[in-house]
């Protein structure tokens, strides 16, 4: 038995303005791709799971962490090959940048993993 939904909702209704524009299309890109697989406010909740994890790199419980990763295998294609592209930030930690300013060599340190 297949579940149908109503699908007539305004997905621009959950737009925030204090949200990143990039954060906004892709949230919306996954709500347009799946508003007739689930309820409204399942999908929206889904939604905001999703971005969190892409942008924030939130963790969620396992199960709610697999559901995501199959829902945007498609949504998030583009974002990520584009992501692979970007400048990475390199955070230095406190000892070692001071260590490298005494030793006057600003190669010298590691790069923290985050």
């Amino acid at each position: 038995m297949t579940q149908t939904f109503p699908t007539d909702w305004d997905i621009d209704e959950y737009y925030d303005e204090t949200e990143p524009e990039e954060h906004w299309q892709l949230r919306r890109e996954f709500m347009k791709i799946h508003k007739d697989k689930f309820p409204e406010d399942y999908l929206v909740a889904l939604a905001k799971a999703f971005t969190n994890i892409e942008f924030m790199g939130c963790i969620y419980p396992a199960p709610l962490m697999i559901r995501i990763a199959e829902l945007s295998k498609d949504v998030a294609k583009t974002y990520r090959e584009i992501k692979k592209t970007k400048l990475q930030r390199t955070f230095v930690s406190a000892s070692n940048a001071a260590e490298s300013k005494v030793s006057g060599n600003g190669l010298n340190y590691t790069p923290l993993k985050i």
